[in-house]
C-alpha cells in the first residue's frame, strides 16, 4: 500500500460529509473524480471503506479504521505546510474550529472579525454543534480547538477559560412574573419548561450548580418539550411554550426591545465560564498557536468589561 495525502483528504471529507457530492464540492473536485479517487483507494487497500446506505455515505470497520489513522497524518501535512510559512513570513491557510451553541453563535463572530483584521489571509471555518459533540471532534482532530461551555473530565483535553456567562429563568414579558427580579426554585415546578438537549453546555451547566446545592433536581421539573438549539428554546419562551434557562448573552436583543425578561435564582447565582479546548497529544499548528493566543488575549479584555448594561440593570 502506497497511499497519497490528496487520497487521504478526500477520503476523510466524504466520510466527514456523509456524501460524495458534498465532499466534491468542498475539495474542489468533480463528483466523478472523487468516486474515481476513493474507488482507487479501496482497490489499494484491498476492501470496501465506505457503504452507501440510500442517500447516506457511511463507514465500514475498514473505513473507520482507516479514517483514525488518517486524521493525524493529515494534522501533521498541515503542521508543516504552515511550520514552512510561517517560516518564510506567510501566514496563510485555513483553521477548523469547533463552538458550542452559545460561543459559536453570540460570541465567536464578532471575535474572528477582528481576529481577520490582524490575519487577512487565514480563513476560519467554525462547525456548531453541542459540547459533546465539539469535545469528541477535538480528541478525533476533526477539529484543531474548540470553545466550549463546560468542562471535560477527559484527561486528554486542554482547558483554556475564555469568557464568563450567566445562565438565567428566561419568560415572556407578559409573564405573571414579569415584575419579579428573582424566583425560588420551589416555584419552578408549577411552570411549563423547556429543556435543551442531553450534551449542551447549558444543560450540563444547570445539572452541575444543581447538583452542588443538593436540593433541586431537573426531574422535579414540569418539561414541556426538549429542543436542541438556544436559538429554538429561545423561540419557545417567546411562544408560550414555557420557561427556560438560558444564557444571558443569548438574549440581550429580546431583552433590550423588551420581548424577553429575567429571572435569577435566589440565592443560586448561575454562573459559568466559556472554555478553549485542544487536545494536549496533538502539536498545535502555527496558526492554531496564532488563533488561541488571539482568543486569550481577547478574553482578557473582556474580563475588564463587563456584560452590558441593558442585559444586567435592565428592571424585570
Amino acid at each position: 500500500m502506497d497511499f497519497d495525502f490528496r487520497q487521504l483528504e478526500v477520503f476523510c471529507k466524504v466520510l466527514e460529509l456523509g456524501s460524495f457530492s458534498k465532499a466534491a464540492e468542498e475539495v474542489c473536485l468533480a463528483q466523478a473524480s472523487v468516486s474515481e479517487r476513493i474507488a482507487n483507494l479501496e482497490r489499494m487497500v484491498g476492501t470496501r471503506l465506505l457503504d452507501r446506505l440510500g442517500r447516506k455515505v457511511v463507514p465500514t470497520q475498514a473505513g473507520e479504521r482507516l479514517y483514525r489513522s488518517a486524521l493525524p497524518l493529515l494534522g501533521m501535512k498541515r503542521t508543516v505546510c504552515q511550520e514552512m510559512e510561517a517560516f518564510l513570513g506567510v501566514q496563510s491557510g485555513e483553521i477548523h474550529l469547533g463552538g458550542s451553541t452559545i460561543p459559536g453563535e453570540y460570541l465567536l463572530p464578532a471575535v474572528l472579525g477582528r481576529f481577520r483584521h490582524l490575519y487577512p489571509r487565514i480563513s476560519v471555518r467554525v462547525e456548531i454543534s453541542d459540547t459533546g459533540k465539539i469535545h469528541e471532534g477535538v480528541l478525533n482532530g476533526v477539529f484543531e480547538m474548540g470553545i466550549v461551555g463546560s468542562r471535560s473530565s477527559d484527561h486528554r483535553l486542554l482547558h483554556h477559560p475564555l469568557w464568563e456567562d450567566e445562565l438565567v429563568l428566561a419568560i415572556r414579558s407578559n409573564h405573571p412574573w414579569a415584575d419579579r427580579t428573582t424566583v425560588r426554585w420551589e416555584d419552578l415546578s408549577q411552570e411549563p419548561f423547556i429543556l435543551r438537549e442531553k450534551g449542551s453546555g447549558t444543560q450540563e451547566s444547570l445539572q452541575d450548580h444543581l447538583r452542588r446545592i443538593g436540593s433541586a433536581e431537573i426531574e422535579h421539573l414540569r418539561v414541556a418539550a426538549t429542543l436542541g438549539t438556544s436559538t429554538a428554546v429561545k423561540e419557545g419562551v417567546k411562544a408560550g411554550l414555557g420557561v427556560a434557562f438560558l444564557s444571558l448573552r443569548a438574549m440581550e436583543t429580546e431583552i433590550q426591545h423588551g420581548v424577553l425578561r429575567v429571572l435569577r435564582l435566589e440565592n443560586m447565582p448561575l454562573k459559568r465560564v466559556f472554555f478553549m479546548i485542544q487536545d494536549r497529544r496533538r502539536t498545535a499548528s502555527p496558526l492554531c498557536r496564532a488563533m488561541a493566543s488571539f482568543l486569550i488575549e481577547s478574553s482578557k479584555e473582556a474580563r475588564r468589561t463587563p456584560l452590558p448594561e441593558s442585559a444586567t440593570s435592565k428592571k424585570v
